[in-house]
């Protein structure tokens, strides 16, 4: 990109005290680099995040991101709780978290320093924003003295930075509001940390422009704004160095950013297409679940179909008629609203038909913590329905992992006719990382076949599957009843027979149990038997392959497995469990799986349980396989 300077930030002094006229920063390369941008939940801080990672992204690192915001749309300013972050870890290797550690923290005011600080690793770097800095923000974030001046940071780099000004200073000839101009700050700070990592902002000038399309004046300000801020470190020479990292050795391919929920919604469209299937989402907007929704809305001219319904179980009834119907239908939701979905999952499941439930977990019990990530709800998608009422259960492990995940669903969905339940959650669901573009070729076929030939047409004969026959309504001579009250076999008329009754509920729970017939094995990563096993299932992946990755480069004997398929699980599970002497179970619950392995194969595993909303440290794991390899057996 040619470098236009017409725009600088005219009233900030240059540094002349250190450098030469002529100074030029050293390059520094590092493998990688993980970045955090807090501020006020007004301060655009997600916006900022998305922009520097899809520019990462376009460059060819490898990342992972993780978003942190606040449960209140506008929480006051200035206060602790009211920060919102957003962390970017890219590197030159392949990656798995979005970091332990910061290496760099920009922080918009004194409440983002002093909740996010501790992360900080020390002689990391501090970008501050001195103009957040009065008396008022310092005592809403509970500092007595300005961190900025009292020595406090002196383990860090620090970098004091009037961003605020700065913004103001280089729009103040266009007319725009104070309030206006100050929003634009977020580019200011994105600009300087483009500038640091030797990232050009093209990609965010182009974003730009789409944006404001409408509006000219916000074009240019805010593209003033952002080549203001990244061409900060030149003028001012306050930086000693740059730094670059080197692109990741990916396989060959088209890539792009996704999140998980994107990833979710593409996912649901490709398993329409390959089905031949019109798809239908039947939803309720609930956090973290409601980009699915959106997402979604916005494939119409691709004949798919969603519903803002007024409430969870319209969400889910919808979904279910659309299924009767011969669509795909699914439904998408999040914490309460799988609780208020348990009838109408009752429902799909005696009525057997096909249906695809999304759970994006967070948070609980209640309403509990809507923006933060939690693994709670597997015991509730196995047995949280009244009655004998089985259920496949899966679960993604990656933003990446969701599209191949919920396809699965899909294709599990129909072949048995029953619902699928897919377990994700706040971590993977908003959080994002480059996803290597499939080709619709490239995925395996889903074939749904509907019965249109009466002859000898029973509503609850089964295939080599136990599957019953799929048909739309409207079908000639093939009129049948559904409903909620249990079926006879075979003829599907409403049947009170207690030894029918019986026949039902073995027959459900037999088919949904010979899915393990069709799923692959649980790999092992590592030797397959030995002293130490981690196990893990749905987002714990990253920080889990992340920390046994790292002790095994140490010589430490640990292996991983990862669960994708937890209800039922696949038919070597317990033969891989039993070779190993310890297992450790990570979880974001009070040990849930551990249960179930307990329950399933009688082996009593350890549980290693984090339930604060925030996903595992691969440090955190790392130190509990060295405390366990320790001990004797």
């Amino acid at each position: 990109m040619e470098e236009d300077k017409s725009v600088l930030p005219l009233p900030l002094k240059v540094n002349t005290s250190k450098h030469s006229s002529n100074f030029k920063p050293e390059i520094k390369s590092v493998a990688d680099v993980t970045i955090r941008f807090a501020g006020d939940s007004g301060d655009g801080m997600q916006l900022t995040g998305t922009q520097f990672s899809d520019t990462i992204a376009s460059y060819g690192n490898d990342l992972g991101t993780l978003p942190n915001y606040p449960a209140e749309i506008r929480a006051p300013a200035g206060t602790l709780y009211g920060v919102s972050g957003f962390q970017v870890h890219f590197s030159s290797r392949d990656i798995y978290t979005p970091g332990d550690e910061m290496d760099v923290l920009v922080a918009m005011n004194p409440a983002a320093l002093k909740t996010n600080i501790k992360d900080l690793k020390k002689g990391g770097i501090l970008i501050a924003n001195t103009d957040a800095f009065d008396s008022k923000n310092l005592r809403l974030a509970g500092y007595e003295n300005n961190p900025l001046e009292d020595g406090s940071l002196q383990e860090f780099i620090v970098h004091a930075i009037p961003i605020t000004k700065s913004t103001v200073e280089v729009i103040k000839d266009m007319g725009l509001s104070i309030k206006v101009a100050e929003k634009c700050k977020n580019f200011f700070a994105l600009g300087v940390v483009y500038w640091l990592y030797s990232r050009s902002p093209e990609h965010t000038f182009s974003w730009i422009q789409e944006k404001f399309e409408s509006k000219p004046e916000l074009i240019e300000a805010n593209t003033r704004v952002l080549k203001a801020g990244y061409y900060y470190g030149d003028i001012t020479e306050i930086f000693a160095t740059r730094y670059e990292v080197k692109p990741a050795e990916l396989p060959s391919g088209a890539y792009r950013t996704i999140s998980g929920n994107e990833a979710v919604a593409l996912g649901l469209v490709a398993a329409a297409e390959k089905s031949g299937l019109q798809l239908f989402l039947g939803s309720y907007p609930i956090t973290p679940a409601s980009e699915i929704l959106q997402y979604l809305s916005g494939y119409r001219k691709y004949g798919v179909k969603t519903f803002q319904a007024e409430d969870e179980i319209a969400g889910i009834t919808t979904a279910i008629g659309a299924s009767f119907a011969g669509s795909l239908g699914a439904t998408s939701t999040s914490g309460p609203g799988m609780a208020l979905k348990t009838e109408g999952i009752g429902l799909a499941v005696i009525s057997e038909l096909p249906l695809v439930i999304i759970n994006v977990q967070r948070g609980g019990p209640s309403t509990g913590l809507p923006t933060k990530m939690e693994q709670a709800d597997l015991l509730q998608a196995i047995y949280g329905r009244n009655g004998e009422c089985p259920v496949p259960v899966l679960a993604a492990s990656t933003p990446v992992d969701c599209f191949d995940m919920i396809f699965e669903s899909a294709r599990i969905a129909i072949k048995y006719m029953t619902p699928v339940i897919l377990l994700s959650d706040g971590y993977i669901g908003v959080g994002s990382e480059p996803w290597k573009v499939k080709k619709l070729s490239e995925l395996p076929d889903i074939t749904a076949v509907f019965k249109t030939d009466p002859e000898g047409f029973q509503p609850y004969s089964r295939d080599e599957f136990l599957a019953r026959p799929w048909v739309k309504p409207g079908t000639k001579g093939l009129e049948h009843r559904i409903g909620g009250l249990e079926k006879q076999n075979i003829t599907g008329n409403i049947s009170y027979d207690p030894e029918n009754h019986h026949i039902m509920v073995k027959l459900r729970a037999k088919k949904v149990r010979n899915i393990a017939n069709d799923i692959p094995d649980l790999d092992v990563t590592g030797d397959p038997s030995g002293k130490l096993l981690v196990l893990g299932w749905g987002s714990t992946y990253g920080a889990i392959a992340s920390a046994v990755e790292n002790q095994r480069a140490k010589g430490r004997k640990v292996s991983h497995a990862h669960l994708k398929y937890l209800h039922p699980m696949p038919k070597n599970t317990g033969k891989v469990l039993k070779n190993f002497k310890k297992i450790l179970v990570p979880e974001m619950n009070l040990g849930q799986l551990t249960k179930l392995i307990a329950i399933e194969y009688l082996i009593d595993s350890i549980p290693f349980s984090k339930v604060k909303g925030l996903p595992f440290k691969a440090s955190e794991i790392e130190s509990k396989i060295e405390e366990l390899l320790k001990t004797k057996d």
